[in-house]
């Protein structure tokens, strides 16, 4: 049975820095504990929000050991290791493996090259097998440019350690592949938090969250109110939160979730270029939407 059966609320951690933009374990100590306070119940490091992109396999590493160190087991860790180069993210997802307390590797649908859907397939056939770690499936065409189908995913869910996805093409299709995977031991997340509460209806397992960097007890709470069928009250507080989500998406992430954890307290700094942190005027009305 997989760890991660149980989990509902995976955050989508960002990477603190420092003023000057390096990675920052001190400003990481204090944002983990905010997590694990607040609703997390497993932690993705150094993915699209952590600014997987801009940071290098070097700082990653020291990345997902110094969280593994301040998680001590508490929740499952997950790490980014996917690239669009198969022999780079086995060789990633190794040196990972290593790691003793990552529990798993999130792998992306390679970008850019634009694989089909057998190349796909290969790829995470190829990852499972030689990379040393659980896979789960990372499926986000709005920025890959390739999106893989339902069908690869169900093959896939076959393998015995490709274990789950994070997919971000919406309900229709988490409903497939909850549809095509129930008798499996296969998880399926939305990787939208507008799709948090219509994902666990049908069936998902739950949402890897940005919103859950502020509003995770929120999310634990619909959640709670969803497993007591209370849907009418689960939508009342889905209904609040979705605006606020949206609000954290109108310029580029994690820009917004950064300026909002500043705001309160947590010191993450700013975002690598080509990136750039929201305006003043920007993060005010942002503030104002969030109610912070």
């Amino acid at each position: 049975m997989s760890f991660l059966n149980g989990i509902s609320i995976i955050t989508a951690m960002v990477t603190p820095f420092t003023d000057d933009g390096q990675v920052s374990f001190e400003r990481l100590e204090k944002l983990v504990e905010h997590l694990l306070a607040n609703g997390t119940e497993g932690i993705l490091i150094g993915g699209t929000t952590g600014e997987g992109p801009t940071i290098s396999e070097d700082e990653k590493i020291e990345l997902f050991k110094e969280t593994v160190r301040l998680v001590n087991g508490r929740v499952p860790l997950i790490a980014n290791t996917g690239s669009n180069n198969t022999a780079q993210t086995i060789a990633f997802t190794k040196r990972t493996s290593e790691i003793s307390g990552i529990d798993a590797a999130l792998v992306v649908v390679p970008y850019y090259n634009k694989p089909d859907q057998r190349g796909m397939y290969a790829h995470y056939k190829a990852v499972s097998e030689q990379g040393g770690l659980p896979i789960l499936i990372y499926n986000i065409p709005g920025r890959t440019g390739a999106q893989m189908s339902v069908q690869t995913a169900d093959q896939l869910a076959l393998l015995p350690n490709v274990i789950g996805i994070k997919d971000c093409t919406g309900v229709t299709n988490l409903g497939q592949l909850v549809a095509g995977t129930k008798d499996l031991d296969f998880t399926v997340f939305t990787g939208e938090d507008e799709d948090a509460f219509a994902a666990k209806t049908i069936g998902a397992q739950g949402v890897v969250s940005v919103s859950s960097h502020l509003f995770g007890l929120q999310i634990k709470e619909m959640y709670r109110l969803l497993d007591q069928k209370d849907v009418a009250g689960a939508a009342a507080i889905m209904r609040e939160l979705t605006p606020k989500g949206k609000q954290l998406f109108a310029q580029p992430s994690p820009g917004p979730v950064k300026a909002a954890l500043n705001h309160i307290g947590i010191e993450v700094g700013g975002v690598r270029l080509p990136l750039l942190m929201p305006t003043t005027e920007d993060i005010t009305n942002l503030i104002n939407i969030l109610n912070l």
